[in-house]
């Protein structure tokens, strides 16, 4: 009676898995549309300090705007010394993680100007020196 309901057991086993292959599909070179998707890479910029919102939208207009080179640029000298007084502790009531801001890459404008405006931001509220 054991050996039946092993071999029931065994063969429902081998159902199952034989079931579970993945099917493949088929297609011929007549009519085959392919597409390409390029992987983008969005990036975004969480600023954890609650007062910058506010102080933002206090600051900020489209009449004050820059190129995304400029805050490329300035990002770049803000980021350096943020990073060297993180290094050094100098400022570590504000300073406190380090950054790691790559000039190469093309964040895009919109958060390139928040890191920018952030800066500013430290700069104003905690007269830390960083684009300078």
């Amino acid at each position: 009676m054991k050996k039946p309901l092993t071999a029931i057991l065994f063969m429902a086993m081998f159902i199952g898995f034989w079931s579970c292959k993945s099917t493949r599909e088929t297609t011929t070179a007549e009519g085959v549309e392919t597409s390409v998707q390029i992987d983008s890479t969005d990036y975004d910029i969480i600023i954890m300090d609650n007062n910058f919102d506010r102080w933002y939208l206090t600051r900020f207009s489209q009449a004050q705007d820059r190129s995304n080179s400029y805050y490329r640029s300035m990002n770049n000298l803000a980021v350096s010394n943020w990073n060297h007084y993180y290094n050094t502790n100098r400022y570590n009531r504000v300073i406190n993680n380090h950054i790691a801001y790559n000039p190469a890459v093309d964040y895009g404008i919109e958060v390139n100007r928040r890191l920018y405006w952030y800066f500013k931001y430290i700069e104003e509220s905690y007269r830390v020196p960083l684009l300078r």
